[in-house]
C-alpha cells in the first residue's frame, strides 16, 4: 500500500496496525517514494543461534576462539609500593 506523508501524519495509528499485521507501507512525497515500513520480525526470529555466531566468528582469518575456562590472573600479584608508577601511569606518560 502506498501513502502520502500528509496521509500518514493524519492518519498514522491506521497505517501502524496495517504495518504490524504484516502489510508493507511505501510512504511518498510529491509522488517519490521515500521510505518503506514493514513489521519487525518477533524476537529471536531471524537470529542466529549462538552456536551458528561462533561458527562465523571462527570462520574469520587470524581469529583464535578461547577454549576452557576464564583466566583467574595470578596467585601472586604484583605489590606496588608507596611512590612507584602503575604500567597504566606509565603509558599514560608516553602518550603525553
Amino acid at each position: 500500500m502506498k501513502a502520502s506523508v500528509r496521509e500518514l501524519k493524519s492518519n498514522l495509528s491506521r497505517y501502524l496496525k496495517r504495518a504490524a499485521a504484516g502489510e508493507e507501507l511505501i510512504v511518498t512525497s510529491r509522488g517519490r517514494a521515500i521510505v518503506r515500513v514493514v513489521r519487525v520480525a518477533p524476537e529471536g526470529e531471524g537470529q542466529p543461534s549462538q552456536a551458528e555466531v561462533r561458527r562465523r566468528i571462527a570462520a574469520i582469518p587470524g581469529i583464535i576462539l578461547p577454549t576452557g575456562p576464564r583466566p583467574r590472573g595470578s596467585k601472586h600479584p604484583m605489590r606496588l609500593r608507596k611512590g612507584e608508577k602503575t604500567l597504566a601511569d606509565i603509558v599514560l606518560e608516553e602518550r603525553r
